[in-house]
């Protein structure tokens, strides 16, 4: 409890600087990327009911909300949950907007169509029990999208320390220079704690999937082409963003014969 104190203490207050972020992901050709990858992977239908869990300042509640689904988002932080409601209604769509832990979900089983989360999973102290409770609040024949990348196995581990630093000279060399975290010590020190800074994903991921029931999995260990611009694959070259998710099993039935 007290480390998940201290992850949603130095949430809060990342929410403005995240929220400028996402709009100059909103003005670019990442907002047609991500519309286009989603689209790929979801299931099929005109109006799906949507879960975003961890939200952030709304950008996947944003984005699915313009396509004509039928939205709720999630995220730990009051913060980053006002953020995303003032920019839902900059673009003049809604979304049900909740305050909720990301591994007790209080929404009833087989609610969703589609789940989605980017840049979340690796903040979380027990990935297992959230993938277990996203699985029960996806209807069969649902499926869960998650975006992540190993952001911080470079805490842990000497040679991807070295190439990050290579990565950040680079960026200096190229005159490419990022608007840092507000408290970067405390973001460290937390990390390296964290369980999925000590594991290769999403290699890993696709284990705790199948272990809390998903049946068909999708992987893809580098998605950098088709949402990053130059200047992020030069800041992230040794830590590409990655898909990995399932779609929940549809219910079987069983015929009896004479």
């Amino acid at each position: 409890m007290q480390m998940q104190n201290r992850i949603k203490s130095y949430w809060e207050g990342e929410a403005s600087r995240y929220s400028e972020g996402i709009w100059k992901e909103m003005n670019s050709f990442k907002k047609q990327a991500w519309v286009n990858l989603i689209d790929e992977y979801r299931p099929a239908g005109s109006s799906l009911k949507v879960l975003d869990i961890g939200t952030g300042p709304g950008f996947f509640a944003m984005l699915t909300a313009e396509m004509g689904h039928k939205v709720t988002a999630t995220d730990c932080t009051q913060n980053m949950l006002n953020e995303a409601q003032n920019n839902l209604r900059q673009i003049g769509v809604a979304a049900e907007l909740f305050l909720m832990d990301s591994h007790a979900l209080s929404f009833a089983d087989n609610s969703f169509d589609l789940i989605l989360c980017r840049n979340l999973t690796w903040t979380l102290c027990d990935p297992q029990a959230a993938y277990r409770e996203w699985y029960r609040v996806l209807k069969r024949g649902g499926r869960l999208l998650v975006f992540d990348a190993n952001w911080n196995l470079r805490l842990n581990d000497p040679e991807r320390q070295a190439k990050y630093l290579e990565d950040m000279a680079e960026a200096e060399r190229r005159g490419i220079h990022r608007k840092g975290h507000v408290d970067p010590e405390e973001g460290d020190r937390i990390a390296k704690e964290l369980y999925l800074s000590t594991r290769l994903r999403p290699h890993w991921d696709v284990g705790a999937l199948i272990d809390v029931g998903f049946k068909e999995i999708f992987i893809n260990t580098d998605i950098t082409d088709r949402i990053w611009d130059e200047e992020d694959k030069v800041v992230y070259k040794s830590t590409p963003m990655f898909l990995v998710g399932g779609e929940k099993l549809q219910k079987l039935t069983y015929c009896e014969h004479a």
